[in-house]
């Protein structure tokens, strides 16, 4: 088609209103170099020649340019608990970090548990956002036979939580209750999200073990065979039901390895993997204490090996932050009433980019720039029926991003656009940063100026569900420059 792909270009196409050139764009069929054209907010055209006369042009030069990030697992705090976040704030975090659309998840006050209530929380946001939106709706333990009539305008995905915590609104312990909730899911074709730990199991241990003294004695409360038995029993609801289940924050080798046999066998199961636990071991947390008080719980560095081996080998769905921030005095209450999370959507794609130049020296640049669009952007735009979103090609939003990928930087407290104002990776020197994020086409941060666009983000509508692939294989091609 003229004006896409090839060399010609279509001198009759309007003149576009915004053209970015680099000789770096990571697209759906590779990094390669080229134009963007952009009008009204969404790309018209990929080419490799240049397009001539725009309104305004851009150069990335040698900057990766990546379709906006998707971070689908965000706790921005909005109603009732913003004295820890905003969306001024978690959104500034976010372009900062070059994330262009975010999920933000239903434990606020109150909890996004119905239409009604996800109503209020978009008009509250409306205004107040650099980044698209949208919501997981969380399960009303009392009612899970609501999920087979959900109206995919109100959401596609549920979360629900197996086990408990301070900010955990209603937390599903009775056996039937989980069940009937995969049953109507599956009727309602409703993707869900779980904190897939077992909440039994920890009391448990809570009433032999009695409350932690310090944050080393924490995960010995909080062990991985508490992420073991819960994922045991997703996988066996998912075989019985069908339903669609997407275990959040997978922390240990053994529910990795569960979640990718199942896969195998052709269960419609997926994975996350979040920043802090690629970037942190049970050893970090000698010395952060409160800092990397999680849940799941930060494990040990075998753990960690395997959760980068599951990137690297595509069996990863999405990557996400768990951006959870707590304030300072929150934290610092005691290793009891210290409340598990920490800020981290400005880190992420930073922190894995990092993480993988560095694990894999050997590896060309491109084939981490496209690993991380896979699965910081394109598996969650698919997996979470996202219009628009998550890939770099004509016809999708003009979300972009310019990533300098061997810029050597530190990330200090005045780094820090979360409003808790703290962050794990204080000290931290990452390798790559963000120098431009673009929402709409137009740029929403700079770091040359330290300058942030408007609060215009927009709550996202649902595409048309696409059929469930085939498990066996699905998520474990490698990336190839």
């Amino acid at each position: 088609m003229p004006g896409t792909g090839g060399g010609v270009v279509d001198r009759l196409t309007p003149t576009p209103e915004l053209v970015v050139s680099g000789r770096r764009l990571v697209t759906p069929q590779g990094v390669r170099p080229g134009h963007v054209c952009v009008t009204g907010g969404r790309v018209t055209a990929v080419t490799d020649t240049d397009p001539g006369p725009a309104a305004a042009r851009l150069d990335a030069g040698e900057h990766y340019v990546l379709p906006g990030l998707i971070d689908s697992h965000v706790h921005f705090r909005t109603p009732g608990l913003t004295h820890k976040e905003d969306w001024e704030h978690g959104s500034r975090a976010a372009v900062r970090g070059g994330v262009t659309t975010v999920m933000d998840m239903p434990n606020t006050v109150p909890p996004t548990l119905t239409p009604e209530t996800a109503s209020a929380k978009a008009a509250l946001v409306d205004g107040h956002s650099l980044v698209d939106y949208r919501f997981h709706l969380g399960l009303d333990p009392d009612r899970p036979e609501l999920l087979a009539d959900l109206d995919a305008r109100v959401a596609t995905s549920v979360k629900i939580f197996m086990a408990g915590h301070h900010t955990a609104p209603t937390v599903v312990r009775d056996p039937d209750q989980l069940e009937k909730a995969f049953a109507a899911a599956a009727q309602g074709g409703v993707q869900l999200v779980l904190h897939a730990e077992d909440d039994g199991l920890f009391a448990l241990l809570d009433s032999w073990w009695g409350e932690p003294g310090s944050y080393l004695e924490y995960e010995a409360r909080r062990p991985r065979t508490g992420g073991i038995v819960a994922v045991a029993k997703v996988l066996e609801l998912v075989r019985r039901h069908g339903t669609r289940a997407h275990i959040l924050h997978l922390s240990s080798a053994e529910e990795a390895d569960l979640v990718c046999a199942a896969r195998a066998a052709g269960l419609p199961v997926t994975f996350e993997v979040t920043g802090h636990h690629l970037s942190f071991t049970d050893k970090d947390t000698r010395r952060l204490g409160a800092r990397t008080r999680l849940s799941p719980s930060i494990r040990a560095a075998g753990d960690q090996d395997r959760l980068w081996r599951a990137l690297r080998e595509g069996q990863v769905a999405t990557l996400g932050s768990d951006h959870a921030p707590h304030t300072v005095e929150e934290k610092t209450r005691g290793v009891a009433q210290s409340p598990p999370g920490l800020p981290g959507v400005q880190e992420l794609a930073v922190a894995v980019w990092t993480g993988m130049r560095r694990r894999w020296p050997e590896e060309h640049p491109d084939v981490a720039a496209v690993r991380l669009v896979r699965h910081l952007s394109a598996r969650p735009a698919e997996l979470f029926r996202l219009p628009g979103k998550g890939r770099l090609e004509a016809g999708a939003d003009a979300d972009l991003v310019f990533l300098a990928p061997d810029v050597p930087w530190m990330l200090s407290a005045g780094d820090v656009e979360s409003k808790c104002g703290w962050s794990a990776y204080e000290g931290w020197t990452f390798t790559g940063r963000i120098e431009r994020t673009l929402r709409a086409g137009r740029t929403v941060w700079d770091a040359s100026t330290g300058s942030y666009g408007a609060h215009d983000g927009r709550l996202l509508g649902a595409a048309p569900a696409a059929p469930t692939p085939s498990a066996g294989t699905a998520g474990t091609e490698a990336p190839t420059p």
